[in-house]
């Protein structure tokens, strides 16, 4: 099974407390036999949509998972998510981190890899909210 991440940083590859979609890049990693390896880093081209507009827009939430979906991605990484979340759950793992980096981040997801990796083979849509912090939290998003 081929799992792919994207985790949303700013331009130094740090993670910062802004929603999914207003970060500056996605760095993409595929999940291969215990370890999390980089594949390749796409520019947020769709960061700035919401100039001079309702923050959550839903045209916006579609693109990024297009483009998203395009590469192949199944969970998304980001210190928050927005409105957008109700959609967003429909096709991707959401998953709230506190980690500063992507080094950081991947210990930790692959410390508590069991429940993602069970979520997605028990769904196939629909899926809940993890919160990463001290330990694991999973919670239902409402729509």
């Amino acid at each position: 099974m081929d799992l792919r991440l994207a985790f949303a940083v700013n331009n130094n590859n740090e993670f910062e407390n802004k929603h999914f979609g207003q970060a500056d890049k996605f760095l993409i990693y595929k999940l291969n036999s215990g370890s999390l390896d980089k594949e390749s880093e796409e520019v947020n081209t769709l960061k700035s949509y919401e100039q001079n507009k309702k923050h959550g827009i839903r045209k916006k939430g579609e693109a990024i998972i297009d483009l998203l979906q395009s590469r192949n991605v199944n969970i998304l990484v980001a210190r928050q998510f927005g409105e957008n979340i109700s959609i967003i759950n429909a096709h991707f793992i959401p998953v709230v981190i506190a980690a500063e980096n992507p080094t950081e981040a991947s210990e930790i997801l692959l410390k508590h890899f069991s429940w993602i990796l069970d979520e997605w083979e028990k769904k196939s849509s629909g899926y809940n909210l993890f919160t990463i912090k001290g330990g694991i939290l999973k919670s239902a998003i409402h729509k």
